[in-house]
C-alpha cells in the first residue's frame, strides 16, 4: 500500500502527461509544503499519512478561504481558481463521515466502555473521545464530535 506522499509524487508525472497545469500545480505546491514541514525545525521528521492528511485539510480550507475573499471582492476568475485548486486536494483526502454515521460511532465507543463496566459521566468524556477521534480522524469537525459525545453523555 503506497502512503500519500507516495501517491501524490506520482500524481505529479500522471499531471505532467495529463497537461494538466492547475492540478499539477496544485499537487506541486501541497509537496513543497510537505517537505518544508519536514525540514523545519531542529531535526529533519518523515510526516505520515495522518499528518499529511491534516496538512492537506489546511491547504484546502485555506483555498477555500482565500475564494471566498476573491469573490467578496469582485474577483470571480480569481475565486475559480482558488475554489478549482481545494477541489484537487480534497480528492486526496479521506470520504467525510455524515453526522449520523459519527454518532453511530460515538454510541459504539459508549456501549464498549459500559460493557467493560465503567462507569459513564461527564468526567469520562476523554474516555469516549479517544476511540471515537481515533475512527474519525480527519473525517469529521472534532468540535462537533466533542458536543455530540458531550449530548450522549448528558
Amino acid at each position: 500500500m503506497t502512503t500519500l506522499k507516495e501517491r501524490l509524487h506520482a500524481d505529479v508525472v500522471a499531471h505532467m502527461k495529463e497537461r494538466n497545469k492547475t492540478a499539477l500545480t496544485t499537487v506541486r505546491n501541497v509537496l513543497g509544503e510537505i517537505e518544508t514541514r519536514e525540514k523545519s525545525g531542529k531535526t529533519p521528521i518523515v510526516l505520515d499519512d495522518a499528518q499529511v492528511t491534516a496538512l492537506l485539510q489546511k491547504e484546502a480550507a485555506k483555498r477555500r478561504d482565500t475564494a471566498r475573499i476573491y469573490s467578496e471582492a469582485g474577483e470571480r476568475e480569481r475565486a475559480e481558481a482558488e475554489i478549482a485548486e481545494a477541489e484537487v486536494i480534497e480528492a486526496y483526502l479521506p470520504k467525510a463521515l455524515s453526522r449520523d454515521e459519527v454518532e453511530t460511532i460515538v454510541d459504539e465507543a459508549i456501549e464498549t466502555l459500559k460493557a467493560e463496566g465503567q462507569e459513564l459521566s461527564m468526567r469520562s468524556i476523554g474516555a469516549v473521545m479517544k476511540p471515537v477521534t481515533a475512527k474519525v480522524a480527519g473525517r469529521f469537525d472534532g468540535k462537533a464530535v466533542s458536543e455530540i459525545v458531550r449530548s450522549r453523555l448528558t
